[in-house]
């Protein structure tokens, strides 16, 4: 079973870890450890002796005093208690490697240390100061001292810090484990269903999206509603609610507060202090008894030392001394004395808070175990930090080049959707495009016997027009330029889409902008190079046709005179209008025999000069460009995204105190 040193020590490491770390509660876009910590608030307004019962408790006069708002920093203030005889220090997180023994000096670095951070403004900030105090006067015990209360803001600070430090104490008092996920029961009941249904009317109360796991362990005696924890949903946060006897209990600024929150009073421990100054004939015993303002927690009477004491500097353990004689003396209040004073408050408190401890422990570990899981999760996604070495830093780069690389061939190959439409421009659009040629107006009867004609000159042919035969084909196979360009630009398109589609499914480069901009750039430039290949290659097929026409479509015209009559008819039949129209008819099956064979060849030269290039080359160039630039050229590739940084850094610093906690708490042996 762990000790009550142990358990507290280990949530004392864990808070000042998260202080380290950045994790101080309040509204954050990460888990926050913070609020799930068991700790005691003090809570009370301005000169209600919230000072005095906390140096009554240390045993040391070491916090700042003054008028107005004095604590403008929360100050968590842990007792260490040391064998006898150990002389007594106090050490600060921010100072880790410096032991104060003269306690004046701690005072004014408190106070140095919150003007750091709010300026002499008189601000406020919830960040906390860490102090730790080590001494055999002591008890183990946490205490978080917060600015005082207050109705009305001091000369110099704004009217909103009335507000601000209400916001600040409520954040504290309020603060709970607010966990979505898992909701886990212990218990040990025989109704189990009468548990539950109550149970759920209650949790439609509490922040978070929760499903519900019973564990039940059925007792071998009977037992209903015995025992049972509900872990992640009770506020964490003891109330040690300062107020002066002297005052109307009414009107505490403590007491309002606590009762808001805390309205069973469960976890409010009240404190009495300056009863030595009541009016002469009055007493507090209402309170104290529980008669009055009843709480679930013995109320606790305090006796401060005088202003006069605090000016002679009168040594705290005198005043201890004091404050027990007072008590013993008192005929009001003798028969509380064994349950009065900032001894008996201290050894209180600390018993009542390593109880809370040891029942949120199981809570905490469940909140900490689904923490680390979300943030290494997170950090996968975000990937690592840059390297700093320029080598490291062109691996990098080429990795991620060829996670591109790989999505943008699996588009082309089928495993991801785009490649075929590739097929498509083949399939549908270049046929289509043939179709629709104007070879109709071409071939016309009026364009064949003025083309024809024209070629004749003033010598008609003899038997088969060739030179008009040739202008025909070559004003035809002309035509086919247009949908060979359109077939390479088609294709050039979709592969510069692809690049696109590629690079934002690439998950690694969304951190670089940079490098994303500059592969992109580098794959277009590429991708134009490929295309003006592809249309030199595919502008030279149709060319080569042009160039040399096919010998035997030639060789059937004489067959077909003779097949078709007299090869001696006179020059008037050749000019009729069957003979043009013969011609016009032989032209256009020569060149619908060309199209189809363009139909193959252009996809042929296109696939090859584009396609098989892009997947084969298509960063060669950047790659010979990477290996020229020098680190700092590197490092700017490999810039991130300043948003994207700060949030890899926060998930680092929050997944650290997450595993510290977890070692933390697995150092502790303790009963389960």
């Amino acid at each position: 079973m762990a000790t009550m040193e142990s358990l507290i020590g280990m949530v004392n490491r864990i808070q000042r870890a998260c202080t380290v770390l950045g994790d101080y509660g309040g509204d954050t876009a990460l888990p926050t450890l913070w609020e799930a910590l068991p700790s005691v608030a003090v809570v009370g307004g301005q000169s209600s002796g919230k000072s005095s019962v906390l140096e009554s408790i240390v045993g040391r006069d070491f916090l700042p005093r003054g008028s107005g708002i004095v604590t403008r920093r929360p100050l968590v203030l842990q007792l260490h208690k040391t064998e006898p005889g150990v002389q007594e220090y106090a050490e600060f997180l921010h100072l880790p490697k410096k032991k104060f023994t003269d306690f004046s000096n701690v005072r004014k670095e408190i106070q140095d240390e919150t003007d750091r951070v709010t300026g002499k403004s008189k601000q406020i900030s919830p960040i906390p100061i860490h102090l730790s105090i080590y001494s055999p006067n002591v008890v183990n015990l946490t205490l978080i001292d917060l600015p005082g209360l207050t109705k009305v803001a001091v000369e110099g600070q704004p009217e909103s810090v009335v507000q601000e430090i209400e916001s600040m104490v409520r954040s504290y008092v309020e603060k709970s484990c607010h966990y979505s996920g898992d909701l886990i029961l212990f218990m040990e009941t025989r109704d189990l269903q009468g548990f539950v249904s109550v149970f759920e009317i209650y949790a439609t109360s509490i922040p978070g999206k929760f499903s519900f796991k019973y564990f039940i362990s059925f007792a071998s005696v009977p037992l209903i509603m015995d025992k049972f924890l509900v872990l992640g949903l009770q506020p964490n946060c003891l109330i040690l609610a300062i107020t002066p006897a002297n005052q109307d209990l009414a009107t505490s600024d403590a007491i309002k507060l606590s009762r808001e929150v805390d309205p069973a009073g469960d976890r409010t421990f009240g404190v009495l202090t300056k009863l030595d100054l009541m009016d002469k004939g009055t007493d507090a015993l209402d309170i104290l008894e529980g008669r009055a303002y009843p709480l679930q927690h013995p109320w606790v009477g305090i006796v401060n030392r005088s202003q006069a004491d605090i000016n002679k500097n009168v040594d705290m353990i005198a005043a201890r001394r004091r404050e027990r004689e007072f008590f013993a003396m008192s005929p009001d209040y003798g028969h509380l004395a064994g349950k009065m004073g900032s001894e008996y408050l201290a050894k209180l408190l600390s018993k009542h808070l390593e109880s809370v401890i040891r029942t949120r422990v199981p809570g905490i570990i469940v909140l900490i175990n689904r923490s680390i899981d979300e943030l290494e999760a997170e950090l996968d996604h975000l990937g690592r930090p840059v390297a700093i070495d320029s080598g490291a830093q062109l691996y990098t780069i080429l990795e991620l080049c060829r996670a591109f690389d790989r999505i943008f061939k699996e588009h082309l190959e089928g495993g991801r959707p785009g490649g075929d439409r590739i097929y498509g421009v083949f399939d549908n659009q270049l046929p289509s495009a043939l179709r629709k040629l104007p070879f109709d107006r071409h071939l016309s009867l009026q364009n064949v016997r003025k083309v024809v004609s024209e070629a004749d000159g003033y010598q008609p042919h003899l038997i088969a027009p060739e030179q008009g035969y040739r202008r025909l084909i070559d004003g035809a196979l002309n035509y086919f330029r247009g949908p060979a360009e359109a077939s390479v630009d088609a294709v050039h398109f979709i592969l510069k889409e692809l690049v696109r589609r590629s690079i934002g499914e690439t998950q690694e480069l969304k951190r670089f902008p940079t490098l994303q901009a500059e592969i992109a750039a580098a794959a277009n430039s590429a991708l134009e190079r490929f295309r003006e290949d592809s249309k030199k290659t595919t502008m030279r097929l149709v060319d080569m046709e042009s160039s040399y026409l096919t010998v035997d479509f030639f060789r059937k015209l004489p067959q077909d005179v003779e097949r078709g009559g007299n090869p001696t008819a006179s020059s008037v039949d050749r000019y009729a209008e069957g003979h043009f129209r013969r011609i016009g008819s032989n032209v256009s099956s020569y060149v619908g025999m060309v199209a189809e064979t363009l139909r193959n060849t252009i996809p042929k030269a296109v696939v090859h000069c584009q396609v098989k290039e892009a997947k084969r080359s298509l960063l060669d160039h950047f790659y010979t460009q990477l290996g020229k630039l020098e680190g700092k050229q590197l490092a700017q590739l490999l810039d991130e995204d300043p948003m994207l940084m700060e949030r890899r850094q926060q998930c680092a610093k929050r997944l650290e105190l997450y595993k510290s906690a977890r070692d933390e708490i697995d150092s502790v042996s303790w009963t389960r």
